[in-house]
């Protein structure tokens, strides 16, 4: 392992290049210009000292080694200073370390030449790909074809002899270019057009007409190549997409269900390929089919017999009466009969039971029915004067609660109810479960009941029904579902109560004894808990105001929203038709849905065909504007930009505004002003005239939405690129250029509005990031950092009042609170600052001092305050601030302000996790993580890697008891602690 970077050399515009000699002798890299580093390889695959090589050529669009040359050749293709556009090829001399002229020299080629394909022998020689032209040459053979206009990004060969290419360009068409040869001898080229795909960096045929098409502006995607043409002339057929946010040029976060729950809406993907997404954290339920139905009091699906694999029957109940439905030829659901059931009253439970039965407990009894014919065998009656309120069984046993505290446990047999013990309890019974959770599926020997007015919850062991455990829970509110259930191997017992609280406890199946208890909050109102089996893992489902599904992984248990409002009831139903879903009783509808992969993260893609660059949400309207740039691929390769709006449920296009020729939207928000009760769209543009080097106009235009319509109300054309906008106290705030200006919102004698300027500030280089707080400016500018500057409204002056004297390029940022000061730079790194105001001399309070340094490794193009999961009031989390990040590279990310004690204890834990954790390839984490430019690389300081603290979780038990001991810390504190963390994100 080594490093290749020089001290000298400037980094190549077209990016670096790395390629390997076909015959493993050498690796060649470009990484500066005029210069070619090569690294050699000896006969054992080691690799030997690296050294430099001059390169005249300075422009150099592709390096390529060629096959089947004794000694190691490359082929650069290159732009000479009349722009023309060459191929030239070189031998690498590795004992001379120098070049000599290779077997030939190819020179005016096509203008959009940009790639270069070697062909391996037996026909040798090179593709080069131009916008126009395709040519073959081997420095005797040459042959061109002309193509339909097009820049071609990527290529990947199908066969091992090079005959066959498939090339992919910006707009995502996919080609294949076919070598036609007799024997050894090329006789020309032919290009065939296949269909669409997301727009490839990258494509690899795996084999059998499989392909992978990887992308960074797109999904990338698995597809499959067909012989015959769709009904579209498409011979691409797409297996498999696979999600990339990339690039997230912006985003905003939102909280569009008013669930106290924040969503990310990014602009995503570039040209054709420009989505939003909204990312949100939580489990999405798609819906299959649904009806309405009011009223319902529970659920419960049975099958028509033990031996089926899928559930027949969906039983409905409502106040006075059971509805018992089936799916139909149709795939419909239909209403039909189970005779045996009381289908007069409210069940309060159903189940399938042994021996092909059924049972059903109504208020006044408990019927016994047969599964194939659908009569009754037996049924046991509540005592005169005492009605049965809860009921739950297991395949083989029935457990009963009667008004009056009477708890009731019956066995069943073939054709027979058996009552076995009988018990009075002191007080009420609010809900009781015999899940079985030990080695015997049918049969439960421990069942749970939650009470009124002690509000406990009590374990008694069956047959008998002792007392094993008695459990107080606590406070005023009492238990309303209890359910024992195992993840992963490990029985626990969840309880639930009517404000929406939840506790765990891990359940000792032989003693009954809880402990390690555990409560969150999971929504406002009564919890309803039902088991269900996805991806052959057991899940619970907790039905309320809001609906959460309980997993666990790494034998810790998650809780993840469900993308449904209020759920009143939910059970499996595993019919034929839909397989694995689940039936969710809403207010007024029973719907059925499959649910996705229980993950955390929750992608929507809404396609747009054109690029989104900007994005803002106006609340009050329900509505989202961004600003796009729609790429029309003519001679002229024109883009034109529009303002749109969307409606933030449905995300369709509600209305446009088109922008001028060559003006582009810079920056767009939702802001209101003083004296004026309206909200507004503000957008700010910039005209990019291809001779000027830097806009020299531009405008700000402010938009009502009235009737779902963008009426323009004022105009402003200001003297340069409105890069930045900001509401500032009731004005707005732009950046233009390199001046910072405030503008006022007035009325004119005529009682419409204008914007009038009233101060500005200069002296930067391009103010491109801005953000405020109070009368406070925070500017981040192309290249010299970031500078504080201070609103005097009593002047009607900005001042700049400190700044950082670091030189550094930004691409983000962000108050994190009145004296810190988040920022990115384009080096991959984050920094923060602090504001010294309370230093002694003016000099020290004019520097902005940095306080925190970090190498993250990706562009980050925004920062946006907010979170992706729900604040639970009583976490200790709640309280932590965070910051969310979107790149270049498609990563969200989370930046969270922790308390000083927290920061030191979780240093320490990285500290220690270093020296267990290994970095990939063996680098070492402190030097990845320390911040590193062109004029400076220090260690990284006040960040902490959240992701290596997080990965403790998932360390062996023994791994962890060595940190554990290293910091003197019990594990199940560190696990605790670091778990507290997980609930960041």
């Amino acid at each position: 392992m080594g490093d290749v970077s020089d001290r000298i050399g400037r980094p190549t515009d077209n990016g670096q290049i790395g390629i390997i000699d076909p015959d493993c002798r050498l690796i060649g890299l470009h990484l500066y210009d005029g210069l070619f580093k090569v690294i050699p390889i000896d006969s054992k695959g080691q690799l030997k000292e690296a050294f430099n090589i001059r390169l005249e050529e300075l422009q150099v669009l592709d390096i390529k080694f060629l096959y089947g040359c004794s000694k190691p050749t490359i082929a650069v293709l290159f732009q000479d200073n009349r722009d023309a556009r060459h191929v030239k090829t070189y031998e690498v001399l590795l004992k001379e370390k120098d070049f000599a002229d290779g077997p030939w020299v190819q020179n005016n080629l096509d203008n959009g030449a940009g790639l270069l394909i070697p062909v391996p022998l037996p026909l040798g020689g090179v593709i080069i790909i131009g916008e126009q032209t395709i040519v073959y040459y081997n420095g005797f053979v040459f042959k061109a074809i002309s193509i339909q206009p097009a820049i071609t990004r990527a290529y990947g060969r199908v066969d091992a002899d090079g005959s066959r290419y498939l090339l992919s360009d910006l707009t995502g068409m996919l080609h294949l270019l076919v070598i036609t040869h007799e024997k050894d001898r090329v006789t020309g080229l032919k290009v065939e057009r296949l269909g669409e795909t997301s727009a490839a960096s990258t494509i690899s045929y795996l084999d059998n007409a499989v392909v992978y098409v990887g992308s960074s502006y797109g999904d990338s995607q698995l597809i499959k190549l067909n012989l015959q043409p769709d009904s579209k002339g498409s011979y691409v057929e797409v297996l498999e997409s696979f999600v990339n946010l990339g690039p997230i040029v912006d985003f905003c976060v939102v909280d569009l269900e008013r669930q106290g729950q924040g969503q990310v809406v990014t602009c995503s993907g570039a040209f054709k390929d420009g989505t939003l997404r909204i990312v949100r954290n939580g489990i999405g339920i798609n819906e299959q089919a649904s009806a309405e139905l009011p009223g319902i009091k529970g659920m419960w699906s049975l099958r028509a017999s033990s031996k089926d694999v899928y559930d027949t029957f969906l039983v409905v109940t409502f106040i006075s009466e059971t509805r018992i439905l089936a799916i139909n030829a149709e795939d419909e659901l239909e209403e039909t009969e189970i005779e045996g059931f009381d289908s007069d009253a409210q069940t309060l439970f159903c189940q399938n039971v042994l021996h092909d039965q059924l049972i059903q407990v109504t208020a006044s009894s408990l019927r016994l029915v047969d599964a194939i014919s659908r009569r009754q065998l037996n049924e046991w009656r509540a005592p005169p004067g005492l009605s049965i309120n809860v009921a739950a069984a297991s395949s083989s046993q029935v457990l009963l609660a009667t008004g009056g505290g009477h708890l009731v446990y019956i066995e069943i047999g073939q054709r027979e109810l058996i009552e076995v013990k009988h018990v009075k309890l002191e007080y009420e019974i609010s809900c009781l479960d015999i899940n079985p959770v030990g080695e015997d599926p049918d049969r439960s020997y421990l069942a749970v009941v939650g009470m009124w007015t002690d509000i406990t919850a009590r374990i008694f062991s069956l047959p008998n029904l002792e007392l094993l455990t008695k459990h107080s829970l606590g406070g005023e509110i009492i238990p309303r579902s209890v359910l024992f259930c195992t993840f992963e191997g490990i029985p626990y017992l969840l309880c639930a109560l009517g404000d929406g609280h939840l506790f765990n406890f891990i359940l000792d199946v032989n003693t009954g004894q809880l402990s390690d208890r555990k409560k969150v909050s999971l929504g406002t109102q009564p919890i309803t808990l039902r088991t269900f089996r996805s991806k052959n893992a057991t899940h619970v489902f907790a039905a309320s105001d809001r609906p959460t599904v309980i997993y666990s992984s790494n034998r810790k248990l998650l809780y993840s929203n469900v993308n449904l409002k209020e759920v009143n009831y939910m059970c499996p139903f595993n019919s034929a038709s839909f397989p694995d879903s689940l039936a969710i009783g809403k207010e007024g509808e029973l719907t059925i849905g499959t649910i996705d992969d229980i993950q955390k993260l929750h992608i929507r893609t809404v396609p747009l065909n054109e690029h989104a660059r900007r994005i803002a949400h106006q609340e009050a309207t329900r509505t989202f504007a961004i600003c796009s740039a729609k790429y029309i691929p003519t001679v002229e390769d024109m883009e034109t930009h529009f303002v749109r709006l969307l409606d933030d449920q449905t995300f369709e296009n509600i209305a446009s505004f088109q922008l001028d020729a060559y003006e582009n939207g810079c920056s767009i928000i939702s802001c209101s002003f003083t004296d004026d009760n309206n909200v507004y769209y503000c957008v700010g543009t910039g005209y990019a005239i291809p001779e000027e080097s830097e806009p020299n106009k531009g405008r700000i235009l402010v938009f009502l939405v009235e009737d779902g319509k963008l009426q323009l109300v004022a105009e402003k054309e200001t003297k340069g690129a409105v890069y930045n906008l900001n509401a500032f106290n009731g004005k707005l705030l732009a950046a233009i250029n390199h001046k910072i200006h405030l503008y006022k919102w007035t009325l004119r004698d005529d009682g419409t509005r204008e914007l009038q300027s009233e101060c500005g500030h200069h002296g930067h280089i391009l103010a491109l990031f801005v953000q405020s707080r109070g009368d406070f400016i925070v500017m981040g500018d192309l290249m010299k950092s970031i500078s504080l500057l201070i609103y005097k409204p009593e002047e009607g002056a900005i001042e700049e009042c400190a700044r950082d004297y670091n030189a550094n390029w930004m691409s983000a940022v962000e108050i994190l609170d009145d004296d810190i000061y988040l920022g990115a730079e384009n080096s991959f790194n984050l920094f923060t600052v602090r504001k010294n105001s309370d230093a002694a001399t003016d000099e020290e309070r004019s520097k902005l001092e940095v306080v925190g340094e970090y190498h993250l490794g990706e562009f980050v193009n925004r920062f946006r305050h907010g979170s992706l999961v729900m604040r639970l009031p009583d976490s200790e989390t709640s309280q932590i601030p965070t910051v969310i990040f979107g790149t270049v590279n498609g990563v969200i990310g989370v930046i969270a302000s922790l308390p000083q004690e927290q920061y030191m204890f979780l240093h320490k834990l990285q500290q220690n996790l270093v020296k267990v954790i290994k970095g990939v390839g063996g680098l070492s984490h402190e030097q990845w993580r320390s911040f590193s430019n062109e004029r400076k690389t220090v260690d990284a300081k006040n960040f902490l890697d959240g992701d290596l603290i997080e990965s403790f979780l998932d360390l062996s038990r023994s791994r962890m008891e060595e940190i554990s001991t290293a910091m003197s810390v019990p594990v199940e504190e560190l696990c605790k602690r670091v778990e507290e963390l997980t609930r960041l994100h």
